[in-house]
């Protein structure tokens, strides 16, 4: 009994498979010589193709039009008005791009004790979203809220540094159907995306063997 790929609903399998039938898979095959497990894998693979690449555009999207990065004072969970303007910067493009989820993750300098920084760390990332939620971005497209503390910092130092006493806000995803998400379309799309790719790419390694 053949399972479904738990990225596609069964109307957007039978679709794909049924267009695999005759597409063209890597280095010119055709998914039907491959054989119906291979032909999953290989449309799986597309689909999740799609969407990391989908998730990196939207990434670079994000920190092009807002600075990912606020800062505290010592021992200090409270923003100040540099990073209240740097939350409202964020705030205003979630707005303008209500499908995005994002997480923020909070992070501290490496003075005092790592179980106090790791609660500190929260606390900064806790900060930042409840300054996103009051700019009027929905607290569920606000993922994992977490810390990791003392333990990843951007300067190498055992002394204070205002650089790792930070919280950093990236994209996470997509609400559900709002572009990271494998409909039937999307999918179909990607597999015939990456077959066409793949036959061409196939093209001149075949004709310089003729040759």
């Amino acid at each position: 009994m053949t399972r479904n790929h738990p990225l596609l609903c069964p109307a957007a399998l039978a679709a794909i498979l049924a267009l695999s039938a005759c597409a063209p898979g890597p280095a010119g095959l055709s998914t039907a010589a491959m054989g119906h497990a291979s032909s999953i894998n290989m449309i799986a693979q597309a689909a999740n193709s799609f969407a990391d690449q989908r998730l990196i555009s939207m990434s670079s999207k994000f920190r092009a039009a807002a600075p990912d990065t606020v800062t505290f004072a010592f021992d200090s969970a409270a923003l100040d008005a540099g990073a209240r303007r740097v939350l409202d910067t964020q705030g205003r493009w979630l707005n303008a791009n209500p499908g995005v989820r994002m997480r923020v993750t909070g992070h501290a300098d490496k003075v005092g004790a790592e179980a106090y920084n790791a609660n500190l760390g929260q606390r900064r990332a806790r900060a930042a979203v409840r300054h996103l939620v009051g700019e009027g971005v929905a607290r569920t497209r606000l993922d994992a809220v977490e810390s990791l503390g003392e333990t990843a910092p951007l300067v190498a130092t055992d002394g204070r540094e205002r650089r790792n006493r930070r919280a950093v806000t990236d994209v996470a995803g997509f609400e559900r159907g709002a572009s990271g998400g494998m409909d039937g379309r999307r999918a179909v799309k990607a597999y015939v995306a990456y077959s066409t790719d793949s036959a061409e790419a196939a093209t001149p390694a075949s004709t310089s063997a003729a040759q």
